[in-house]
């Protein structure tokens, strides 16, 4: 076996050891911050165990994870320099020719492989278990369940009127800026259970506190159906309710986001928050890579002024600027002021220019 591919297994392995040390210390701290949270919020409720608290807290846990995972990428990257560097051991294979370059390429290729990992088996048991949460949360800390579905079969919603009595509404589209529902039926229940009254109608608009329905019959148990051109339903929804009220896109793996965004297109919905995590997710890999360069050529070069501290401090800068940046993009796309797929890829393009300079300026210098 040749030196540099005995280097390269060696430097991978450092990567791996101090990444996942880094990783699970910075979960657990989550974790617990998360779970004091969760006790906060439920202090007024009795019947909020602590023991399903931390089932809650648990099953937060991969969805953090995923957010994380740069940050452990970037710090656990530093960490592996710093080790190499206070043992001599990167000053003997510099001495011997070997470039900055292939000191990096080790934790570059873990960083892809962790991120193409993340991405693709990862991250469908964390929209599992993300969902779980989601379910879990609404039940013992809002008291509420989910009232909209979306599937192939059209739009599912669940309202009431200002008296409390529920009803279903199934529609094959709805038509966003007009908030109009197209093909739509109105299912009235009694006590939860029993079908009371049924409108099927061309369109309903949206007003406000009010379904008006035009074109369509009326139907009552033990009656022949009466027709009528326009009729006025009270509701408790609203465009933003209904809009927001679809699962979110941590809830889905990355292999169902395709599908679940076509469906939103086609039935008349924004895809545009769905459309903008797919797309991160895709720049996942690349992200992870440039946290490689960025951290090398900050250790590197602190190591070579013996500034360990100033090491740890530009670390801590690079995240907050990091986190800053993804949350500005990350607006602009949600606001469709850029496209989702610029959003997205921006991040990682930009610390990938940062990080290359940078090590491009370190080798020359």
């Amino acid at each position: 076996m040749s030196p540099w591919k005995t280097l390269f297994r060696y430097i991978a392995r450092q990567f791996f050891i101090w990444f996942f040390g880094v990783l699970f210390t910075m979960m657990l701290i989550v974790f617990l911050l998360d779970y004091v949270e969760l006790i906060r919020r439920a202090g007024t409720r009795a019947d909020t165990t602590l023991a399903v608290l931390l089932k809650l807290a648990l099953l937060k846990e991969p969805d953090m994870a995923q957010q994380i995972l740069p940050f452990a990428v970037l710090f656990g990257t530093m960490m592996v320099f710093w080790r190499l560097t206070r043992s001599h051991e990167l000053v003997v294979a510099r001495a011997s020719g070997i470039s900055a370059w292939q000191f990096v390429a080790p934790p570059l290729a873990g960083a892809f492989l962790i991120g193409v990992v993340a991405v693709t088996l990862f991250n469908p048991i964390a929209s599992v278990m993300q969902a779980s949460y989601e379910t879990l949360e609404n039940r013992v800390l809002h008291s509420s369940n989910p009232q909209f579905a979306l599937s192939p079969n059209g739009l599912w919603l669940r309202q009431s009127d200002n008296q409390g009595n529920p009803s279903i509404i199934h529609a094959d589209r709805f038509i966003l800026p007009k908030r109009t529902l197209h093909d739509v039926m109105f299912l009235f229940l009694a006590h939860d259970t029993r079908l009371d009254r049924r409108v099927d109608a061309r369109e309903a608009v949206l007003g406000s506190g009010v379904w008006t329905v035009l074109d369509g019959s009326d139907w009552w148990p033990n009656r022949q159906p009466e027709p009528f051109k326009r009729l006025e339903i009270s509701t408790n929804l609203t465009t933003n309710k209904i809009q927001d009220s679809f699962a979110p896109p941590e809830t889905m793996s990355f292999w169902e986001l395709p599908g679940f965004i076509r469906l939103l297109q086609a039935a008349g919905f924004s895809s545009q928050r769905h459309q903008l995590y797919f797309d991160t997710l895709l720049a996942r890999p690349l992200l992870l890579a440039a946290m490689v360069l960025i951290a090398a050529s900050f250790s590197l070069r602190m190591q070579r002024a013996g500034g360990a501290t100033l090491m740890i401090a530009v670390g801590i800068a690079s995240s907050f600027a990091l986190y800053f940046l993804s949350d500005i993009v990350f607006a602009l796309g949600l606001s469709a002021t850029i496209p989702t797929m610029l959003a997205a890829w921006t991040p990682a393009g930009v610390s990938w220019l940062v990080g290359v300079s940078l090590l491009l300026h370190l080798e020359d210098g």
